[in-house]
């Protein structure tokens, strides 16, 4: 697996093609993207990000070349806290490790190019294959935000999880704690 830039005239009709529902929408996005997705927000999405947190996009491949998994990085260089969002995986590899693989990747990147000593991200509870994942590749919960987010009828939590450099290499106190 690589890590690249995000190219959107070639990586965006993968992107919508793993957005297939508008649940999947709803976890992904957290309604911060309209529903159906539309590469011109997309876009205007990704160019706001860039200008006010630094964000960028990368899309993991497999070693031939053909997109597996999207998401966005940024790094705050005044308290060397990154954070990754809008992580999206195709359907098809989800379960068989190809998460982890891309999540470990984009930490290395953000402990060894861009100096982060923690990186965190957000993940809603109901989302347990993402949170199985993130575990895995590191990640505890740091603090949970009650019915931060409604779908339908249902109230989501919004839990933030962060993983330190330290962790990373095996020294680090963070805690699985839910």
């Amino acid at each position: 697996m690589r890590l690249r830039p995000y190219y959107g005239k070639s990586d965006y009709k993968f992107v919508e093609e793993w957005v297939k529902d508008k649940r999947v929408h709803a976890l992904w996005s957290a309604g911060r993207l309209p529903c159906p997705l539309a590469r011109e927000a997309l876009e205007e999405f990704l160019e706001r990000d860039a200008a006010e947190w630094g964000g960028c996009a990368y899309t993991a491949t497999q070693e031939d070349g053909t997109p597996i998994g999207f998401f966005c990085y940024s790094v705050n260089a005044q308290d060397n806290a990154g954070f990754l969002k809008f992580i999206l995986l195709d359907p098809e590899l989800r379960g068989k490790g190809y998460g982890v693989r891309m999540i470990r990747l984009a930490l290395e990147y953000a402990f060894e190019i861009t100096g982060a000593e923690i990186v965190r991200l957000n993940v809603f509870h109901v989302n347990e294959a993402a949170l199985g994942c993130y575990r895995k590749a590191g990640f505890a919960a740091e603090s949970v935000t009650e019915a931060a987010f409604v779908y339908g009828e249902e109230k989501w939590d919004r839990i933030c999880m962060a993983v330190s450099k330290d962790v990373k290499c095996g020294t680090g106190v963070l805690q699985n704690s839910i």
